[in-house]
C-alpha cells in the first residue's frame, strides 16, 4: 500500500458497523464511536470530580474549581453581563474539543484479535478493530459543532435582547449594514467549522506522516506538539471565536 492510500485509509471516517431502526439501517463508523467514548468519559469525570463537595475544597475538588473558573472567567471576559447564560455550553464544548483533539494519544487500544489472545474473552473476536483517532478531523463533526455554536450565538440574541431587539440589531448602524449581517451567520460558522477540521485534520497527517517515516520514539516527541498543544489551542480558539459573536449578539 502506497502512503497516500495509507493516508487516504487513515483520514476517511469507518463504518464499524450498523443499527437497524425501523427496518432502516444506519451505519455507524468509528468517529461516532469515538464521540460516544469522549462523552461517557466526560460524564463519569464530572460525576467523580464533583462528588462530596465541601465549603474549603480539596483533592479533586481543587481541579473541578480550576476549570469551572477558567471558563467563567473567559465567559466574563469575553461575553460581558450575560456570561452565565452561556458558560455552561461554552464550557462543555471546550472540554469536549480538547479531548476530542487530543485522544490520538491514547491510541492505545490493541485490534480485538490481540486483545482476546491476552483475555480469551469470546465476543471480543467478532468485534470490528478499533483505531483511536480525534472525530475533528471528520467534517461532518465541525460542521455540527460550528452549527451548534452559531445556534446558540442566534438563539442567546433573541433571549437576551427579545425578539424584536434582535431583529432591530441587524440594521444597528445603519440601516445597508442588513445584507452583511445576515451573512455573518453564513460566513462565521463555515469559519469555525473550517479553521478546526483544517487545523486538526493537517496535524493528523503530520502524524500520520511522522509513523510512517520515523521509527516510534520521534513521532512520540512530536505528539506533544501536534496532538496535546495544537489541539488544546484549536479548542480554546473555537470557544474563543464563539464566545465574541456572543458578545456581539447580545451587548
Amino acid at each position: 500500500m502506497s502512503i497516500g492510500e495509507r493516508l487516504t485509509e487513515a483520514i476517511s471516517p469507518r463504518n464499524l458497523f450498523d443499527i437497524n431502526v425501523f427496518g432502516f439501517k444506519v451505519p455507524v463508523s468509528d468517529t461516532v464511536v469515538i464521540m460516544w467514548i469522549i462523552m461517557a468519559f466526560l460524564i463519569l469525570f464530572a460525576f467523580i470530580i464533583t462528588r462530596n463537595m465541601k465549603l474549603v475544597p480539596e483533592g479533586k475538588q481543587n481541579l473541578a474549581e480550576v476549570i469551572v473558573d477558567f471558563v467563567n472567567s473567559l465567559c466574563k471576559s469575553n461575553i460581558g453581563h450575560s456570561w452565565k447564560l452561556f458558560a455552561p455550553y461554552l464550557g462543555t464544548v471546550i472540554l469536549f474539543l480538547a479531548f476530542a483533539d487530543m485522544i490520538a494519544i491514547f491510541n492505545i487500544i490493541p485490534n480485538w484479535e490481540q486483545l482476546y489472545d491476552l483475555t480469551h474473552i469470546e465476543f471480543l473476536r467478532h468485534l470490528p478493530e478499533l483505531e483511536i483517532k480525534p472525530p475533528t478531523r471528520d467534517i461532518n463533526v465541525t460542521a455540527a459543532m460550528a452549527i451548534m455554536s452559531i445556534a446558540v450565538v442566534a438563539i442567546g440574541g433573541i433571549i437576551v435582547k427579545k425578539p424584536s431587539g434582535w431583529l432591530k440589531s441587524f440594521l444597528h448602524p445603519v440601516p445597508i449594514i442588513l445584507p452583511f449581517k445576515i451573512l455573518d451567520y453564513f460566513i462565521r460558522p463555515t469559519s469555525l467549522c473550517l479553521r478546526l477540521f483544517g487545523n486538526i485534520l493537517g496535524a493528523f497527517i503530520v502524524m500520520e506522516l511522522a509513523y510512517i517515516a520515523f521509527a516510534p520514539i520521534f513521532p512520540g516527541f512530536l505528539s506533544f506538539y501536534f496532538d496535546i498543544f495544537d489541539g488544546l489551542i484549536q479548542a480554546y480558539v473555537f470557544v474563543f471565536l464563539t464566545s465574541f459573536y456572543i458578545a456581539e449578539s447580545v451587548e
